[in-house]
């Protein structure tokens, strides 16, 4: 995994800059992430069937966010649902003849094209934007999008359908792994007003092994592995997201840094069938709106710690409907704060809330079908909210022996297994 970059204001001197006249432009993502017009030229290469972009670098100032501030996770940029295309380079796919974009601009993807990968490879510090068109790219073992390198790449959609799709396994680049219709080793923003349809008949939909944010767009993703994937964060704020996965719907994982490896989600619709779990993040999963439908998990929502401060959920699962459990170093422990949250529990050995730390209900209104409404570890405590567990309201959690109790016997006291 690329180690996460310290940011910084880099000057760019003039020996640098090519021979054809080009206008450089700033850029920053403490906002706006503005990006201004870059003539670009794109010459084809006839040693390879490759085509090449040509611009200067440019000067970069960066804010990084903290993790812990929300108004702060996504830029005016990734919220920007459309590009100015007034000087935008227009990219007309062909067959058997990948794309190489190795300067900062803006590109306008468009055409039905067979094993084709559009290659970011551009300098650390330049961002891209890459406009779907009405595309439809079908390759045999290699990603439709592959991020080499560069700070940042947003893929926006205009008010068209697009389709990716990876029919067989992937083909490694060196060392690097690629496993995803969408691979990038660098932060991606996916965006717009259209669709993109992603299948990934024996890989990933969408990896990032930086952070992955979603705020517009409709997707349909189907894939035999994880459906979205990173290894920093995952950050939905809003769009129209499907998926069918083999294996998790959402996963972020960072075996580096315990901090990372976590899933925020502020808005949107997400509707999920997953054959494991339908969201995972490592550190941490933080819901503060949006609806989610999870229509078939082994595990709804799994992380060292959850927080569901909002949103409408609703979660059918196999095994557990909402699991903290101890994936990194950190508190282990489920918190809802409001919302609205429905789980339906499989009959067995299954819990709606399990923790193996702590578990508070502050408030929200929750809806329990299970035969274990709540199993916690730790302390177990019901402080608000609006509370029914098979057809019962409760006021309390209590603890039981062995398990296996309905959860809303008792007299308003929601049994926990011990």
């Amino acid at each position: 995994m690329k180690t996460k970059k310290v940011k910084k204001i880099a000057a760019i001197t003039m020996a640098i800059l090519l021979s054809a006249a080009v206008v450089g432009c700033s850029s920053t993502q403490d906002g706006s992430e503005n990006t201004a017009a870059i003539p670009t030229t794109i010459t084809q290469e006839t040693s390879a069937p490759t085509t090449t972009a040509t611009a200067s670098p440019s000067e970069t100032t960066v804010t990084e966010a903290s993790v812990s501030d929300t108004s702060e996770r996504f830029s005016d940029r990734d919220l920007k649902q459309s590009a100015d295309l007034a000087a935008a380079t227009q990219i007309q796919l062909v067959s058997d003849q990948d794309v190489t974009l190795n300067a900062e601009g803006i590109y306008v993807l468009s055409g039905e094209a067979t094993n084709v990968t559009v290659v970011v490879e551009a300098a650390e510090e330049a961002k891209i934007q890459i406009v779907l068109d009405g595309v439809s790219i079908t390759n045999e073992d290699s990603p439709a999008i592959y991020v080499k390198e560069a700070d940042k790449v947003f893929v926006t959609s205009t008010d068209s359908e697009n389709v990716m799709k990876v029919t067989g396994s992937y083909v490694a680049d060196g060392d690097t792994n690629l496993d995803a219709v969408i691979f990038s080793r660098a932060d991606l923003t996916l965006n717009g007003t259209g669709s993109l349809e992603i299948v990934s008949d024996e890989g990933n939909g969408i990896s990032s092994k930086d952070d992955l944010k979603i705020t517009g767009g409709v997707y349909n993703i189907q894939s035999s592995a994880d459906a979205l994937e990173a290894n920093d964060a995952i950050l939905i704020n809003d769009g129209t997201i499907t998926i069918n996965s083999g294996k998790d719907g959402l996963h972020s994982e960072n075996d580096e840094d315990a901090a990372l490896g976590y899933i925020y989600i502020a808005g949107g619709d997400l509707t999920i069938s997953a054959v494991d779990d339908a969201i995972q993040g490592n550190s941490y999963v933080q819901i503060d709106g949006g609806t989610i439908n999870i229509e078939t998990s082994e595990e709804g929502i799994e992380s060292t710690s959850i927080t569901i401060n909002d949103g409408q959920i609703t979660i059918n699962a196999k095994d557990d409907g909402i699991n903290a459990s101890q994936k990194v170093d950190g508190n282990v422990v489920i918190e809802v704060n409001g919302g609205t949250i429905d789980i339906t529990m499989a009959s067995g050995d299954t819990d709606a809330f399990d923790s193996n730390g702590d578990l508070y209900i502050n408030g929200g209104t929750i809806t329990v079908e299970a035969m274990s409404a709540f199993d916690a570890d730790g302390t177990a405590q019901l402080n608000g909210g609006d509370v029914t567990v098979n057809g019962e309201k409760i006021t309390e959690i209590t603890k039981s022996q062995g398990g296996g109790g309905r959860g809303g016997a008792g007299g308003g006291r929601g049994m926990m297994r011990q």
